[in-house]
């Protein structure tokens, strides 16, 4: 039997990078796939066509994770569509990196609403239902930086460090109704946002991680795919690394 087979899966901003490794490695693994996206692009579809060739159901829906009577509208539609909801991965996210004293406040909000506000509207939308049904998995797409902290990543930082602490209060709030919070935080994933780095910024990354290599969306889907599986059903309010060894 394959690990989440029978189990229906709620991922956002799924359409490339991280979340569609993650899309595809639950699909692979039995897991009907509900993900968001800002608008049904070619791209986003493209996805929906390949997540389709497991033999699950798939619906991609556009909504704008950073709304919160957005974020209602698209679980309600999809509690209609697949009538429950047993995984969400909260994994909307975006940069706009700059320096403290240069960062506007249009900088500040924009990260913290697409990142770690949209956590709180899929979260807030989802638990009555996972308590109902009495279990669930909330993973929260963190990362390393949300832990050490980065210069010229305040904002993206902040917002990932908060949704550790959310992962964290869930888990306490919600494990007497068999609901888990968990957090991953990824290190130098090669993606769509790291590509556009030079490749001497890509080659100082390496040096700096034990393994000297950037990981792949992939890697971090394996971890996704731990925790959204009943192999993780004792591990609730924790922060798994999935970085090389880059933050010990």
């Amino acid at each position: 039997m394959k690990l989440l087979e029978g189990k229906v899966a709620l991922i956002t901003g799924a359409g490339r990078g991280i979340g569609k490794a993650v899309a595809m490695r639950f699909a692979e693994q039995g897991a009907d796939i509900a993900f968001t996206d800002l608008e049904l692009s070619e791209t986003v579809l493209a996805t929906k066509a390949e997540l389709e060739q497991f033999g699950v159901r798939v619906q991609a829906y556009a909504s704008n994770a950073a709304d919160f009577e957005q974020s209602h509208a698209v679980v309600e539609q999809i509690m209609a569509d697949f009538g429950r909801i047993d995984i969400l991965v909260n994994n909307a996210g975006i940069t706009k990196d700059g320096l403290m004293l240069r960062m506007s406040e249009a900088q500040w909000d924009a990260v913290i609403n697409v990142n770690l506000k949209s956590a709180f509207n899929f979260v807030h939308a989802v638990t009555p239902i996972m308590a109902r049904q009495r279990g669930g998995s909330i993973i929260n797409m963190s990362s390393v930086v949300g832990v050490s902290g980065n210069a010229g990543q305040c904002n993206y930082s902040a917002s990932k460090a908060g949704m550790i602490g959310l992962a964290k209060s869930i888990a306490k709030e919600m494990g007497s109704r068999g609901i888990r919070a968990n957090c991953i935080a990824p290190g130098f994933i090669i993606t769509e946002m790291t590509g556009k780095l030079s490749e001497e910024v890509r080659e100082q990354w390496a040096k700096a991680i034990p393994l000297r290599r950037g990981g792949t969306p992939e890697d971090v889907a394996n971890v996704a795919l731990f925790l959204a599986s009943d192999l993780s059903s004792y591990v609730s309010g924790q922060v798994i690394h999935c970085c090389g060894g880059m933050n010990m």
